[in-house]
Order: C-alpha cells, then sequence, then structure tokens
C-alpha cells in the first residue's frame, strides 16, 4: 500500500491562485528576478492551493483549486518545459487550464499548451493503481517566458485532503494555501516544521464563508539531499482535515482524535475473511502440524507469506486502503502489504493462533505521531502484529529477508495502530539495539613477498544480514563475485579476492557468512631494515559521509556494531618495534574501541565501531565531524616491524 501517494501527494512545483493568475507578479522584471536568483534557472512566482468546502445538495462538496506561475531565468531553464499534476478515482479532475506567456513586442502573449499526456502513475514500485499523471509540454519558452497553469480537483473522501508543502525545488515569491468553508463545517489543522512562525495566518469572513489563508514569501529553494529522514522532517508545510459538518441540524463527525481514524480505517477491514478458503487451511495445517508452541506456528506462518507471496503494490481507488480476501491473495500469490498483513491474520486465525491482528502504521518517512495529527496522513503501511505476553512481534512479509521478531528496519520507532475489533492499542515498535545487527570480520593474516595474505570470515546478523542479501539479490556469476569483494575488500585497490564461499543464505534464523581468502599488494611499506603496516585494513567512515554544507539529518536507517578482530602473524626473521597506542572514543553518537596486543609472534588488532544513533540531526554535525577527526587521526597509526 502506497497511501502517501493518494493522501498527500502534491505536485512540489504546482499550485497557483483560482484561475487568476497572470499578472499578479508585473511589478517586477525578469532583469529584478534575475538579480535576485543569480544562481537559478527559474523562480516559481505563485504557488498556490485552496480548498473551497461547503454542502450542496445536501451533501459535502469538496473542490480544490492549484494555481501555478513561473518564470524562466537562463538558457538551461528553456530545458524544463515540462509541468504535472495527478488525479484518480478519489480525486477527479475536473478541469484545467495551461499557457506560456511570452513577451511579444512589448506586450505579454499567451500560448496555449496543446501538448498534453495522461499517463499511469510511474512508479516502480506499484503493480497497478488508477492514479493518472496529467504532463503539460510549455511551448515558446525563452529567457522571461513564463510557465502558468491551472487545474480543479474534487475530492470525493472527506477523509483524504492533501496537506500543502511551502517549498519547491526553485525559489517561491509566493506561497499560499488557502481554505473556504461554510459557516456549518468545521476544519482542523497542524503546521510542521515552522519553529519561527515565519508561515502567516489568517481568518476571516466573505460572502458568508469562513476564510483560512496561510502565506509565505520569498521561500528558498529547498535542497533535497541524499540519506535524509524525509522531506516531512524539515519542509515547512500544513496539514488540514475536517473535523465535523452539518446538515439540517445533524452533525456528521468525520476527523479528530485517534478513535475517529480508528473507526474509519475499520470500516475497510471489519468484513474481511468471511468466507473460508479450504485450499488456505489445508496449507496452514501443513505448515504448522509438527510445531508445539504458538510461536512456532506463527513463524512458519510468516516464513511461508514471505516465500510464497510476492509482493506488488496497488492503487486503485479503495482499494487502496482495502485488503484483499486471503483466498484471492493465496490463489494469485501476490499482494501489497495490506494483502500480506491479511492472510497472515487468516492463516493465524485457521491455526487457531490468537492475538494477531492487522495494525496500521506509517514509515519512518512520516513524522507524526497519532497524537500529534489523528488523520490518515499519519500511515502509509500495514502489517500484522502478534502478542506474545506482554511484547508485541510485528510482522511486516514486504522484506523477504528480515527474520521473525525484528521489523522492517522502516518501522522502527515508529507507532502502530494495532486493530482489535472495534478496539485498537497504540504500540511503538522498537528501535532495534547495534549489537543485534552486528557484523563481525575475523581475519588472520601473513606476510609473504611483500604481500598480505589472508583468511577471514565475515558474519551479518539482524538488520545487516537482511540489507546486505537484498542487495545481494540473485546475482550470480561475475556480478555476485564483485558484490562480495566490495563486502570483504581490504586495503586498497590492490586487494584480489581468490575465492569464496557463503553460508545460511536462505536460512533467516543464522547469520549469514561469508568465507574468503584474498592477497593484498602495494601495502607494506619496506624502508631498510623496517616493515611499515597500517593495521585498519577497514577504515570505517573514513570519508565522513555527512558533508559540510548539508542542511537536513542524516538517516542511517538502522544503528550497527562492527567487530574487527585483525591477526597479523609476525615473519619469523622480524620482531615488533612498534604497536599503536589503543584508542578509545565514546559520545551519544559513537563508541569506538581499538585494542593491540602481542601474543605468540602475533599482533592482535580488536576493532569495534558502533554507531548510536538513527538520524543525526544538524544539531549532531559538529560533535559528528570532530569524532570522525579523531579517528581519521587514529587510522594514520602504523605498525613497525623490524629485522632481528
Amino acid at each position: 500500500m502506497n497511501w502517501p501517494k493518494l493522501l498527500n501527494k502534491s505536485v512540489v512545483t504546482c499550485m497557483l491562485i483560482g484561475f487568476t493568475s497572470i499578472g499578479l507578479q508585473a511589478q517586477q522584471t525578469f532583469e529584478d528576478y534575475k538579480k535576485l536568483y543569480p544562481d537559478f534557472n527559474e523562480v516559481v512566482l505563485l504557488d498556490y492551493q485552496g480548498y473551497d468546502i461547503s454542502i450542496e445538495n445536501k451533501k459535502l462538496k469538496i473542490i480544490q483549486n492549484t494555481s501555478f506561475e513561473s518564470m524562466i531565468l537562463s538558457e538551461n531553464g528553456i530545458h524544463n518545459n515540462e509541468e504535472s499534476f495527478t488525479y484518480s478515482e478519489l480525486v477527479k479532475l475536473l478541469e484545467y487550464d495551461a499557457f506560456s506567456v511570452i513577451n511579444s513586442n512589448g506586450k505579454d502573449k499567451k500560448i496555449k499548451v496543446t501538448q498534453s499526456a495522461e499517463k499511469n502513475s510511474s512508479s516502480s514500485s506499484v503493480f497497478f493503481d488508477d492514479i493518472k499523471e496529467r504532463q503539460l509540454i510549455f511551448p515558446h519558452l525563452e529567457k522571461g517566458a513564463k510557465k502558468v497553469y491551472n487545474y480543479k480537483r474534487e475530492f470525493v473522501d472527506p477523509f483524504l485532503l492533501h496537506k500543502y508543502m511551502f517549498i519547491g525545488g526553485y525559489p517561491i515569491k509566493d506561497a499560499t494555501f488557502e481554505v473556504k468553508t461554510d459557516k456549518n463545517v468545521n476544519i482542523g489543522f497542524k503546521i510542521f516544521n515552522d519553529p519561527n512562525n515565519t508561515i502567516q495566518f489568517k481568518k476571516t469572513e466573505v460572502k458568508g464563508k469562513i476564510v483560512y489563508t496561510w502565506t509565505l514569501k520569498d521561500v528558498k529553494a529547498f535542497k533535497f539531499e541524499s540519506n535524509s529522514p524525509g522531506v516531512l522532517h524539515s519542509a515547512p508545510h500544513i496539514d488540514i482535515y475536517i473535523k465535523d459538518y452539518t446538515i439540517n441540524d445533524k452533525k456528521t463527525v468525520v476527523l479528530d482524535d485517534v478513535t475517529l481514524l480508528h473507526k474509519y480505517y475499520q470500516g475497510f477491514v471489519n468484513n474481511l475473511n468471511k468466507k473460508e478458503c479450504i485450499d488456505l487451511k489445508k496449507i496452514t495445517e501443513d505448515i504448522t502440524k509438527d510445531k508445539t508452541t504458538e510461536e512456532e506456528k506463527i513463524k512458519s506462518i510468516f516464513y511461508w507469506v514471505k516465500d510464497n507471496i510476492k509482493y506488488v503494490a496497488f492503487e486503485n481507488g479503495y482499494e487502496g486502503f482495502i485488503p484483499r480476501e486471503a483466498d484471492l491473495v493465496f490463489e494469485r500469490k501476490f499482494g501489497d502489504c495490506k494483502d500480506m498483513a491479511n492472510i497472515i491474520v487468516s492463516m493465524a486465525e485457521y491455526a487457531k493462533i490468537k492475538d494477531v491482528n492487522l495494525c496500521w502504521i506509517g514509515t519512518r518517512e512520516i513524522p507524526y505521531s497519532y497524537t500529534e495529527l489523528a488523520t490518515p496522513a499519519v500511515d502509509n503501511h500495514m502489517i500484522a502484529a502478534y502478542k506474545k505476553g506482554d511484547e508485541y512481534i510485528f510482522l511486516d512479509a514486504t522484506d523477504r529477508e528480515t527474520r521473525y521478531g525484528l521489523p522492517t528496519s522502516f518501522i522502527q520507532g515508529k507507532e502502530a495502530l494495532i486493530n482489535n475489533g472495534k478496539e485498537f492499542k497504540i504500540v511503538k515498535v522498537p528501535i532495534i539495539d547495534a549489537k543485534k545487527n552486528q557484523v563481525d570480520d575475523i581475519v588472520k593474516v601473513q606476510i609473504k613477498d611483500g604481500k598480505l595474505i589472508g583468511k577471514g570470515k565475515m558474519e551479518f546478523i539482524g538488520f545487516n544480514r537482511s540489507m546486505t542479501l537484498m542487495q545481494i539479490g540473485d546475482a550470480s556469476g561475475k556480478t555476485r563475485f564483485e558484490m562480495i569483494k566490495s563486502l570483504v575488500i581490504k586495503g586498497n585497490n590492490k586487494f584480489n579476492l581468490n575465492s569464496f564461499t557463503e553460508e545460511n543464505i536462505r536460512n533467516r534464523d543464522l547469520p549469514y557468512n561469508v568465507n574468503y581468502d584474498f592477497e593484498l599488494d602495494n601495502y607494506i611499506i619496506k624502508v631498510d631494515k623496517e616493515l611499515y603496516l597500517n593495521p585498519y585494513l577497514h577504515k570505517i567512515f573514513e570519508k565522513n559521509p555527512i558533508q559540510k554544507d548539508r542542511v537536513t539529518g542524516y538517516d542511517f536507517e538502522i544503528i550497527s556494531f562492527f567487530n574487527s578482530e585483525y591477526e597479523f602473524e609476525i615473519p619469523a626473521n622480524y620482531k615488533v618495534k612498534y604497536i599503536p597506542k589503543n584508542f578509545t572514543l565514546d559520545n551519544e553518537l559513537l563508541k569506538v574501541n581499538a585494542v593491540f596486543t602481542e601474543s605468540n609472534n602475533k599482533i592482535l588488532v580488536k576493532y569495534t565501531f558502533e554507531v548510536k544513533k538513527l538520524i543525526i540531526e544538524p544539531s549532531d554535525f559538529q560533535l559528528w565531524d570532530d569524532s570522525i577527526k579523531k579517528m581519521k587521526s587514529n587510522y594514520s597509526e602504523t605498525l613497525i616491524l623490524t629485522e632481528k
């Protein structure tokens, strides 16, 4: 289930005012904007979105108007001649208009967009959806030309209003969000990521309607950065929802708390699986017949779904919300997240396992809790949960590799809304401890003919196991060899992987192991009678992943513990002249230890490295940078051997 596309998708560069945007920015010329934004190819002059919520013919009617106007500032900007917007069965397109505006003999001339195409949504994660994308190609663009478009949509479901983002990839002169309501319609709203209250708000009454307006002027271009927690964590935006409306003195309550949200969700699932599926029941009985405990049974069901039901995403009207019947999922052998969750719950019922329920949850790119925002915008995923005593085991079959007992990495720390008929419970998914995501690298090394000759074993557990195997996938031959080489590489680019074997590829409950042997040339430096050797064969975070000009947090996705143990055999005709000092670093972000010992003609290096936080916030950057500098200084230490 890919709900953000249905609930929250707003084309970042598209929003306007009614249908009257032309001329609003006439007070400034092309030369003015070019001076104001010398580093940009385009500036958005107007980015507007407005809702008109009214009662018509004794029914609630929700119309959304969107308007957009931008100016081309450079030759490169001319190539950005395409804009788009979306619509679906739940958000119906009523009309649209689009045109270029060019200067012709000192006057503005409109040139209508005639190249327009409707396409299915291009999301690679979606197998089928009914979301359409209208693509607009703007003609005759030149420096100083404008792109203008407007469109009107109708929202079928009052629970599914979109958020508005006060951002774009280009600077925005005027970003405005407006809601007009009849007096018998009450709305709620929540503003996020505006700590200095820069978004201007006013509430007025115009012609018997209540008008709410939020405006942000001179918005800087938003910097989209890799490994960010998600745009909603930092971009200023507003979520609105309808609390209630009254028709003929009868009040209809829509949203305002978690109880109402759950009631809405419950309507999608309370009639599921009323008919017994004989074949699915038999499969369930077969795979659980030798299991003696409930936990063994639910684990076997969980793994069976992972292995036999292929994950594909669907979006088709309310099918984006309603799980398909378990017998249909079983017959098709594919389904989306809610389908996989539902078949797990259905099989648990056949196995007479109690306390296995559907639950709704948002992935970590969504920052809200249910107390902050009790609307469908808080969720974009669906899983099952098994109550084992006082704890919950979260069952997300969309990730094939994750073992039973672990949630998927992308829901760590999130609240799950667990369904139990008319009742519900909110439970926080744990953040998995670093040592449960451990990577061990145990290496024995000899020095021969100026090379390092070594044998090693890498062991991956927890999320590091599943993420590594997901990355490798079904690769074979030379491709798999190169992938394994990138996992175990040591020293420098003269590393040569001779051979490798793998263990426990299919057994999720055991660590994934790689046994390997290698040669490493041009790593030892010989000066006269001395050999110089850097004992850190793998320098974790030698290159700082967080760049100096970064403005958003850095998301590691998981917290990890790396344990490296290197055993260097001292050549028979050499002795140790210098061993690096032990090193320790411990703060709220990292814990690093390096211990060097000499024993039985061997030098042992034990190096551990723990990342403590899922997300390094901008307030952490200085401490992070200082820590990396200390580590890099330690990485420069050298082991010295001298001839006897």
